[in-house]
C-alpha cells in the first residue's frame, strides 16, 4: 500500500467551510476514491499556514517524526481548488516547490465529495 502525505489549507481548515478535520481526504485516501486511484495509508496530514512558507520544513518534519516517507503527496481539495483561492500562491506553484525541495510527487486534490 502506498503511503501518502495530505497537505490541507490551514486557513480553510480552522474557519470551518465544510471541512471538519478533514474526514473526507481521509477516507478517499482509506478506500481509493478521488484523486486516488487505490488506498493509501495516510502517514501524515499536515496544515499548511499562511503565506505557505513552513509547508515544506513541516512535510520534512512530519516524515522524520513518524519515521516514514510517503511516496507522493496529496494537497487536500481545500488547498488545490478553494474558492476564494490563496492569496499568496497557486497551488501549481506550492505543488512544484514542494516537489523540487522533497523530489517527492505532488498531486492537487483529494475527494470529489460534497
Amino acid at each position: 500500500m502506498k503511503k501518502v502525505a495530505i497537505v490541507g489549507c490551514g486557513a480553510y481548515m480552522e474557519s470551518g467551510y465544510g471541512c471538519p478535520g478533514e474526514w473526507r481526504c481521509l477516507k478517499a485516501a482509506a478506500v481509493g476514491e478521488g484523486a486516488f486511484t487505490e488506498p493509501h495509508a495516510v502517514v501524515s496530514f499536515v496544515s499548511c499556514e499562511c503565506p505557505g512558507r513552513t509547508v515544506v520544513p513541516t512535510l520534512g518534519m512530519a516524515a522524520k517524526l513518524s519515521e516514514m516517507k510517503p511516496d507522493v503527496i496529496h494537497f487536500s481539495t481545500c488547498l488545490s481548488s478553494a474558492k476564494p483561492g490563496c492569496p499568496y500562491t497557486k497551488p501549481e506553484e506550492l505543488a512544484q516547490l514542494v516537489e523540487d525541495k522533497t523530489g517527492i510527487k505532488v498531486v492537487l486534490g483529494t475527494h470529489d465529495y460534497h
